[in-house]
């Protein structure tokens, strides 16, 4: 294998990249044109794609799924999902369906407020320091009102300003702890250029101002960042009905026994961290494919709900339940921060009519959308659980992906669907079956 370093290799054309690959691996010359087939056809949407990353040599698809039946506030909906996984889309699906039958899903948001932080030090007095910060506070919102007029016209801007000195992480340590509220967009952009900002003129402010000794006009900015981590911006979304009428044809004992064991299924995950992550791993199975589809960014959203997950000092599961006076209410409640305009979602195709379809929602729905996302894929996950096991559901749907591995021609798929409506599926009770077939 060829170790040697490429420069440059973000200036190579599209097709230098596909030669560098060949090159490297000895891969097929016509790779290119394999390549190319998963390609859009159309120019314009190709270039799009392109201009989302860096290095593209093509484009790597995933299907765009839709679920329908998705009530939420009285509101009739059709949820756009992308996910590799077809169990993800027929579990949110399924659930989507039997809460429409009762009531749907109540959302609500309960703040939104997001946050960044200047990391800096300071050799001096916290406390003189502190002193100063109604004067320091006054010149940081002063010399970034430039980057906050226009938020500010929408809604938004600077929310708070906290200065923190904290030495025990680091000698002569200092945050400054901002908040931030961003109206329709994520605000990455907009939060990280006020907090660069508020940087400048927290140096000047050392260098020229007159209550500063002399000795002490350094200032050392370790970052200025956004923090992923919003508690202040959280969303809660609901289920509920009567015990009794949770299942259509069963008795009263049985929708009892089910709510009960609902019940215990939750209260282990959160009590227990193995289950935990599994747990919240389900929830955002749902989050994850309307986050995506949306032109979300769902690492962000991920990182913000697993950290939200631990706000009483463990890690748990982010879902709860009440079975009381013979109702059962289903609930979560999540920390995210999201954005309708700009980013991805402003310039991918299947973004924006994936905001079509969900009636081009404000942040704030979507934020309440993407809550009841999470909370369909986790009532169908513990549902499964507490009933048949994940895997009988699991692994039938599972069996299309099989056929494809084992290049089953299409003709005989549905001879080989039909024998294991009642059976164990697996790899290798697949492989048998179609080997006997072909005997």
């Amino acid at each position: 294998m060829d170790n040697s370093i490429i420069q440059g290799f973000s200036k190579y054309t599209k097709q230098q990249r596909i030669n560098a690959l060949i090159q490297k691996y000895g891969f097929e010359p016509d790779l290119a044109e394999w390549l190319g087939s998963f390609e859009a056809t159309n120019e314009t949407i190709r270039k799009i794609i392109d201009d989302l990353s860096e290095n593209p040599v093509s484009s790597f698809h995933l299907p765009f799924s839709v679920a329908p039946n998705f009530v939420v506030n009285g509101k009739n909906l059709f949820f756009p999902l992308v996910s590799e996984e077809s169990s993800v889309v027929a579990a949110l699906a399924n659930a989507a369906g039997f809460w429409a039958k009762r009531g749907g899903f109540h959302a609500e948001v309960l703040g939104t407020e997001k946050k960044g932080q200047l990391h800096f030090k300071w050799n001096g007095n916290p406390e003189y320091l502190q002193s100063l910060f109604p004067e320091i506070r006054l010149k940081l919102l002063t010399e970034s009102a430039f980057l906050t007029a226009k938020m500010e016209e929408r809604g938004g801007g600077i929310t708070q300003i906290e200065l923190k000195s904290l030495p025990t992480i680091l000698p002569n340590y200092f945050q400054l702890d901002a908040g931030f509220e961003t109206c329709d967009a994520m605000g990455a952009n907009f939060i990280n250029s006020c907090l660069e900002q508020f940087g400048k003129s927290l140096q000047d402010y050392f260098l020229t101002s007159e209550k500063i000794s002399t000795g002490q006009r350094e200032c050392e900015i370790i970052m200025a960042i956004l923090s992923n981590y919003t508690p202040e911006s959280r969303v809660r979304a609901w289920v509920e009905c009567p015990v009794n009428e949770l299942f259509d044809g069963k008795t009263e004992a049985e929708c009892f026994q089910f709510a009960q064991k609902f019940e215990q299924a939750i209260r282990i995950s959160q009590t227990d961290v193995s289950r935990a992550v599994t747990h919240n791993k389900g929830i955002f199975n749902g989050i994850d494919a309307l986050a995506v589809a949306t032109g979300n960014d769902f690492r962000a959203i991920e990182a913000c709900g697993h950290a939200f997950a631990t706000r009483n000092g463990q890690y748990a599961g982010l879902t709860d339940v009440q079975v009381k006076n013979r109702m059962f209410r289903f609930s979560i409640e999540i920390a995210m921060a999201v954005g309708v305009v700009g980013g991805v979602t402003a310039v991918h195709p299947l973004s924006k009519l994936a905001m079509r379809i969900l009636g081009n929602p404000s942040a704030l729905e979507l934020m309440m959308y993407l809550a009841v996302a999470g909370l369909a894929s986790n009532f169908g996950a513990v549902k499964a659980l507490v009933s048949g096991g994940i895997q009988q559901g699991h692994m039938k749907m599972h069996l299309s992906n099989i056929l494809n591995q084992l290049n089953i021609p299409e003709e005989k798929r549905a001879e080989i669907q039909s024998y294991f409506q009642d059976k164990t599926v697996s790899f290798s009770a697949v492989e048998e079956y179609w080997r006997n077939l072909e005997s």
